[in-house]
């Protein structure tokens, strides 16, 4: 087996879509970034890639990259799974949010993952957390999202 870690951060700035895990969040901002910014789905490319010793998100998908700009990280997410050969056993993320209110999505973003993963939902936990006001995150101003995953030795 091999466990990888992954994070991700963003700015939210007004007139951004807010996407997390693959869905469109209703939200005055959204992620400041080179693709859609979904900080969910970036944070578990790179505990993908990395639990399979293959890099980070920023060597696979570079911003530099036009062919990037404003992409669909639901698509990037499934470019990585061809990359790893990635069989997960489970997937535990949590996202830091201190103004916009998660819960209400938390099943749609699971049910989401589970179908570009190819995988059970039951396999798949996400978890909203705030930053209690502290720092940037805490003060609104930015999106921070951790992964962690178990894969069968691929």
């Amino acid at each position: 087996m091999r466990i990888g870690f992954g994070y991700d951060n963003h700015r939210l700035i007004a007139g951004r879509t807010l996407m997390i895990g693959g869905i469109d969040i209703p939200s005055p901002v959204g992620e400041d970034a080179h693709s859609d910014g979904d900080v969910l789905i970036h944070a578990i490319i790179d505990a993908l890639v990395g639990a399979v010793a293959k890099g980070d998100i920023g060597g696979h998908f570079p911003p530099s990259d036009e062919r990037y700009r404003d992409a669909d990280s639901k698509e990037l997410l499934k470019e990585t799974l061809k990359i790893t050969n990635a069989d997960i056993i489970n997937l535990d993320t949590t996202v830091i949010l201190e103004k916009v209110k998660l819960k209400p999505y938390i099943e749609e973003i699971r049910k989401t993952l589970a179908l570009i993963l190819n995988t059970d939902i039951d396999r798949i936990s996400v978890k909203a957390k705030t930053h209690e006001g502290v720092d940037a995150t805490g003060h609104g101003e930015s999106v921070e999202a951790y992964a962690i995953v178990l894969l069968n030795n691929p």
